[in-house]
């Protein structure tokens, strides 16, 4: 065994990338405040072709050196829109069809491998703030939340590794090939 070199993963060209097909899927990020926490969920939008990333409220926006470290160039092929608040962004999606699904710890939330996610249908994965998650008045204006089922002594995954495995789950469903 031995590792592949990266001319052997067949990877996309840039240009190839943005003229891909993309999941019907984005990712919502409410007031993140790491910027290593936004590159990484770049470099997993980048990796899953998710059609989008929508920046919210404090979450700060690329060119930034910081996001730069850990997106490793994901800002430049993920396609992204920053909004002053989230509200603002969640009544956008819904006016224009998508289904919002809150990443948080709630009542009635459902691990990510119990929603029957539909090819015909477009999503929003809103992922909250480090310490305080989602807010109350996203949740109440969501279709439903995803929770991920953990077993250890910790309340919470990284905000980065949260995202991580949620768009793995959401990607499954639409089996995109390059």
């Amino acid at each position: 065994m031995r590792k592949l070199l990266n001319e052997e993963l067949g990877r996309l060209t840039l240009e190839k990338y943005k003229e891909s097909e993309k999941i019907p899927v984005l990712a919502v990020l409410d007031n993140i405040r790491s910027q290593n926490n936004i590159g990484s969920i770049f470099r997993t939008a980048d990796a899953f072709r998710l059609e989008g990333i929508y920046l919210c409220g404090i979450t700060a926006t690329p060119p930034h050196r910081e996001i730069h470290k850990t997106a490793l160039g994901a800002t430049e092929s993920v396609d992204w829109t920053y909004f002053k608040t989230t509200m603002e962004a969640v009544r956008q999606l819904k006016k224009n069809g998508y289904q919002v699904f809150s990443v948080e710890q709630a009542e009635g939330s459902l691990s990510p491998d119990q929603i029957k996610f539909r090819k015909d249908q477009k999503y929003a994965l809103v992922f909250g703030h480090e310490v305080r998650g989602v807010g109350e008045d996203l949740l109440e204006m969501s279709d439903g939340c995803i929770e991920i089922p953990q077993f250890g002594t910790k309340h919470s995954l990284n905000i980065s590794v949260a995202a991580g495995i949620v768009i793995w789950e959401v990607f499954r469903h639409f089996s995109l090939q390059n």
